[in-house]
């Protein structure tokens, strides 16, 4: 595949930001400001250079200097078991390596190496790991780690730590590395170790809990690291929250701190310190209960703006002009009264993460069909294929061992990002025709256009057939998509011929002359535009429909709601036809045109005859159509009330399995 031209836009997690300004407003509806008293915060950096919430993209310091992909381009790979979990975390490959379920790791306490290059997840929100740590030796380099529940490797009576080293996680002299989303609990030595002149790390959006010392940074003489932590959830936790040790830069904002655990230590109960020569930066977190709730020894600069503080005790300490995080990158920061509402709702895992994996063309993958190829065999969670603009030139194929895949245009407009190839159907028939081709099911496509730019002028063939796409799976969507072609530009089908597909086309576009709508899967297009091109004839510039229906199948082809256009002459155009496959009798169309408009282009009798199959032995119905083109006529049968009832959208999608796709909507 050629990619002409692209540019790569940040992603953004469908409905993210809305779901979390509307939070913020309900805190801020409820009269949260009046808890505690907060500073005056600082302004919201630029939100066109600040990082998006809820991205499978890193922010903070992981984002910068190359920034942080894990696993992209590689394999993606699921995991049940320890073995499986060794195997893949510590290969030399690149993996996205989604972990299912609890493992349950042996000897208790074990390391799993994790190698460079990858992402581990979690699979919806149960994803574990117990009684054991995932360990980044030295040199380990672009890892991703998210949305895990990582517990209980702790030794009964050993709650200062002194006798394992059994972590959650512990990294030393690493450098990329993005912690997201996990929670952290009843560990044995420290929950989140990074150590060791670690670089360009950012630990968010976690839970730290129900342990001594929760999050250490440092064991070094050198002040190196650079660190962001934002939006995590500190509680029942002593110490440690973080402890950031000689680091070059950190930088933590809009993190809770609440429950802490009190023993009457007066020093080693304490919430975040600089120690050494930190440099920190500290805004707009909250407090709520903590004892020493940010410190700094002599040697180290901090900066606090903005933050709570509730029911503190203890030292507060601000000195010295540490440096300005804006300086490295964007960020946005929530108000310090939203905090404790939205770390509490979305720190930790989330099956919005999880059950998704996002891969990007370009970038992650230099093409659509490369993506594609990286779905597992059986893949039984969603898999987003985010394809930024550009004019990509190539065949797509979606087996139909790789389901529920999503491809999703990243541009504004549908038709910024293009999937186009010119073959004729001369060559290797529909299927080797077809630009995209979608065997598996569960596949959705967004805001894409699909074209087959085969110029039939240029070529004289015995068929001018060239599909934009073909679909055989069952339960596939298209939404705000087009599909650009003249002859078969759009094939809906079905393994065989008893078998049951059903497509839904919404909010697109679909343009064509011949037969340009045909196959016997179950389709549903609706709000959509058909635009039925000129061929240049006075009499027949061809059929929008070609529908082959199972006579088993009550349900062929529903355009509803849409409208008809086409610059062609008056009475030029058909509405469809009868294709009978290979003159296969038990293939009878069954279309049905409801609440649309029609043009003058439509012809007065506008269902004919194929290949000696009388259109009368279909099943061609319209109901309550309207334009130029509408009429009833003794050519053009009408579908009566009661039987309309039952030809609604539902009707032809719900199958057996209550599919409901324009629920969404």
């Amino acid at each position: 595949m050629t990619h002409l031209r692209s540019k790569r836009l940040p992603g953004v997690g469908p409905g993210a930001g809305r779901t979390l300004a509307a939070v913020v407003g309900l805190v801020a509806a409820l009269g949260l400001g009046a808890i505690g008293e907060a500073k005056a915060a600082p302004a919201a950096s630029d939100t066109t250079t600040s990082a998006a919430r809820w991205t499978d993209r890193p922010h903070g310091f992981a984002s910068v200097a190359g920034g942080t992909t894990g696993g992209a381009g590689g394999r993606i790979v699921t995991v049940t078991d320890q073995a499986s979990l060794v195997k893949y975390a510590a290969a030399e490959e690149p993996y996205i390596i989604r972990v299912s379920g609890s493992i349950d790791v042996e000897p208790f306490g074990s390391n799993i190496v994790v190698g460079s290059d990858k992402t581990i997840v979690g699979v919806g929100d149960t994803g574990e790991i117990v009684h054991g740590e995932l360990h980044l030796n030295p040199g380990t380099s672009n890892v991703i780690i998210r949305n895990l529940t990582i517990r209980d490797s702790y030794v009964e009576g050993d709650w200062d730590g002194k006798t394992t080293d059994f972590d959650a996680i512990q990294m030393d002299t690493v450098d990329h590395v993005w912690i997201d989303h996990n929670r952290f609990t009843h560990m044995g030595d420290g929950l989140l170790d990074i150590r060791k002149d670690s670089q360009y790390v950012t630990v968010s959006y976690n839970q730290f809990t129900n342990h001594n010392k929760a999050f250490g940074i440092g064991w070094t003489t050198n002040a190196k690291t650079q660190i962001t932590i934002d939006h995590n959830w500190f509680t029942g936790t002593k110490q440690r929250n973080p402890s950031a040790d000689n680091c070059a830069y950190a930088h933590l904002y809009n993190n809770y701190f609440t429950d802490q655990v009190h023993d009457g230590d007066p020093v080693w109960t304490y919430g975040s310190w600089a120690r050494g020569r930190t440099k920190m930066v500290l805004e707009n977190s909250y407090y709520d209960g903590v004892q020493h709730p940010y410190q700094a020894d002599a040697t180290a600069e901090l900066v606090e703006r903005g933050s709570i503080l509730r029911n503190t005790t203890g030292r507060h300490d601000e000195w010295g002009d540490a440096f300005d995080p804006r300086d490295f990158y964007g960020y946005r920061l929530d108000p310090a009264t939203a905090v404790p509402a939205l770390v509490t709702q979305f720190s930790g895992p989330q099956a919005r993460i999880g059950d998704s994996v996002t891969l990007h063309v370009p970038g992650d993958y230099p093409t659509v069909q490369a993506a594609v190829d990286a779905v597992p065999s059986g893949n039984a969670s969603t898999v987003t294929i985010a394809v930024a603009p550009g004019t990509y030139r190539a065949k797509v194929h979606v087996p139909s061992n790789k389901p529920n895949i999503v491809l999703q245009g990243t541009g504004q407009d549908r038709s910024d990002t293009v999937i186009v190839y010119d073959t004729p159907a001369e060559y290797g028939g529909s299927t080797g025709s077809a630009t995209v081709r979608i065997d598996a099911n569960d596949v959705t496509a967004r805001n894409l256009t699909f074209s087959n730019d085969f110029d039939e002028a240029a070529h004289e063939l015995r068929g001018e057939q060239a599909l934009a796409m073909k679909t055989n799976g069952d339960r596939i969507v298209f939404e705000n998509t087009a599909f650009l072609g003249n002859q078969d530009t759009l094939m809906t089908n079905s393994p065989r011929l008893t078998t049951v597909s059903r497509v839904y086309i919404r909010d697109s576009y679909i343009e064509g002359d011949v037969d340009f709508i045909y196959g016997r899967a179950t389709t549903v297009i609706e709000r959509s535009v058909i635009r039925a091109l000129n061929r240049g004839s006075t009499t027949n510039n061809g059929w929008i429909t070609a529908a082959s229906t199972w006579t088993g199948n009550p349900y062929g082809f529903l355009i509803t709601r849409s409208e008809i256009v086409s610059d062609a002459p008056d009475g030029s155009f058909h509405l469809g036809r009868p294709w009978h496959p290979g003159g296969e009798l038990e293939a009878v169309a069954q279309v049905l045109i409801r609440e649309t408009e029609l043009p003058a282009a439509i012809k007065s009798s506008p269902w004919t005859d194929m290949s000696g199959f009388s259109w009368k032995d279909a099943r061609f119905t319209e109901y309550q159509n309207y334009g130029p083109g509408a009429a009833v006529t003794a050519d053009r049968p009408q579908m009566s009330d009661e039987d309309a009832g039952s030809h609604t959208v539902a009707d032809y999608l719900k199958g057996t399995d209550g599919w409901m796709p324009y629920a969404r909507h």
